[in-house]
């Protein structure tokens, strides 16, 4: 059958483009990931703490850094470096996964996908946490972005500094 570049060769594609990957360690990103619906489930303070909770946990287990953050009433936004063995996609599954299981709900609980971009320098990075601790007064839930009892601007959370590739 041949390698890829004996296949490629041989369709006259030429020489392969070389996809060069941030390695793993360097891999920050914001994401965001909304409930079912829409559904204002983060409305109820509880709920809310759980999600917090669950952030706390995953980041205390070390699947990830954590950097910001805000629970809105039906989305989350997350600033994070996910663990050189962890994906994006699976950090994204423990957050989701992790919240729904202690939630134990029988409706759906999140929307399928997600937004996410990968961070690339200190000017990306410190917007993104501007973004993320303003979003609770753009949406007029909070006066000053402190506030916010469900944001890591309140400063309840023990949150990870900047990574060093960016300082």
């Amino acid at each position: 059958m041949g390698t890829a570049l004996e296949w490629a060769s041989a369709l006259g594609w030429g020489m392969l483009r070389v996809m060069h990957l941030a390695p793993q360690e360097l891999r920050t990103y914001f994401t965001t990931f909304s409930t079912a619906g829409r559904r204002r489930l983060f409305q109820v303070h509880t709920t809310a703490e759980l999600m917090i909770a669950v952030l706390e946990s995953y980041r205390t287990k070390g699947s990830f850094t954590l950097h910001a953050f805000v629970v809105m009433p039906d989305h989350v936004h997350v600033l994070l470096t996910p663990a050189p063995d962890v994906s994006l996609e699976k950090a994204l599954q423990l957050m989701k996964g992790g919240f729904s299981f202690r939630l134990k709900s029988k409706l759906d609980v999140w929307e399928r996908g997600h937004f996410d971009r990968r961070i690339k320098d200190r000017q990306g990075y410190n917007a993104c946490v501007e973004y993320i601790h303003d979003n609770p007064v753009k949406e007029r839930l909070a006066i000053e972005t402190y506030e916010f009892l469900f944001s890591s601007a309140h400063g309840a959370v023990v949150l990870d500094p900047m990574p060093d590739w960016f300082v």
